[in-house]
C-alpha cells in the first residue's frame, strides 16, 4: 500500500467535499426544520451513494455513462430534475406559514422523516454525474496494477466517505447548535428561499454538464 497515494488522494478529495454544493446545502435546509438526527441521515444518504457510484466505477459501468451520450444525458437529466424538484419544495415551504412546534414527536413520523432524509442524501449524490466523473479521474491515478487493485480502490471509496463524514457531521453539529436562530420562522423562510433557489441553479448548472 503506497500512503502517500492515500494521503495524495485524500487531499484531493477533502478540496472537492469542502467546496460549495448540493450537500451543504441540502444539510443546511435540512437541520433546521427536521433536525440533528434527519441531518446525520442526510449524511449516511451521501455515503451510501458514495458506495454506489465507487461500486460503479469498479466495475467499469460508469465509464458507460461517460463514453455514451446517450446515457450521460438520460443520467443527467434526472439528476438535474431532483436537484430542481429540492429547490421547488424548498421554494413552496418558504411561502407556506411556519409549523407550530411538536412537543410529543411520534415515532412512526419520525422514522418516515429519518428515511425520507436518508434517501435525499443519496438520491442528491446517485444522480449527480459529476460524482462518477470524479471518481473515473481521481482512481486511474491512485490506483495500483495488481491483484489488490478492487481493495485498494474500494479503500480510497472509504477514505473518501470518511472524509465526507466528517465534514458534513461538523456541519449538523453546528447547524444544531443555532438552534435559536434556526427556529426563528423568519430565518427558516429565508434559508428555504435561499436554499431553494440555489438548488435550482444546481440543477440547472447539472443540465449543461459536458463529460470529458
Amino acid at each position: 500500500m503506497d500512503y502517500l497515494q492515500v494521503i495524495s488522494f485524500a487531499i484531493i478529495a477533502l478540496l472537492l467535499v469542502i467546496s460549495p454544493g448540493p450537500n451543504g446545502l441540502l444539510i443546511a435546509k435540512t437541520v433546521p426544520s427536521a433536525g440533528k438526527q434527519a441531518g446525520f441521515a442526510n449524511v449516511a444518504g451521501f455515503l451510501a451513494a458514495f458506495y454506489l457510484h465507487g461500486s460503479l466505477s469498479i466495475l467499469g459501468i460508469s465509464v458507460i455513462l461517460t463514453q455514451s451520450a446517450e446515457a450521460f444525458f438520460v443520467v443527467k437529466l434526472l439528476g438535474a430534475a431532483y436537484l430542481t424538484w429540492i429547490g421547488l419544495k424548498a421554494l413552496l415551504s418558504a411561502t407556506r406559514p411556519s409549523p407550530k412546534p411538536q412537543t410529543n414527536a411520534i415515532p412512526g413520523r419520525s422514522k418516515a422523516k429519518l428515511s425520507r432524509s436518508f434517501l435525499e442524501g443519496f438520491l442528491t449524490n446517485a444522480l449527480n454525474p459529476k460524482v462518477s466523473m470524479f471518481y473515473l479521474a481521481a482512481f486511474p491515478q491512485f490506483m495500483p496494477i495488481g491483484d489488490n487493485a478492487i481493495s485498494y480502490a474500494f479503500l480510497l471509496v472509504t477514505v473518501h466517505s470518511l472524509i465526507n463524514l466528517l465534514w458534513f457531521s461538523s456541519m449538523v453539529l453546528l447547524f444544531s447548535r443555532l438552534v435559536s436562530a434556526s427556529k426563528n420562522p423568519v430565518f427558516q423562510r429565508v434559508l428555504q428561499g435561499v436554499t431553494g433557489v440555489v438548488f435550482i441553479g444546481f440543477g440547472a448548472k447539472l443540465m449543461a454538464l459536458q463529460p470529458k
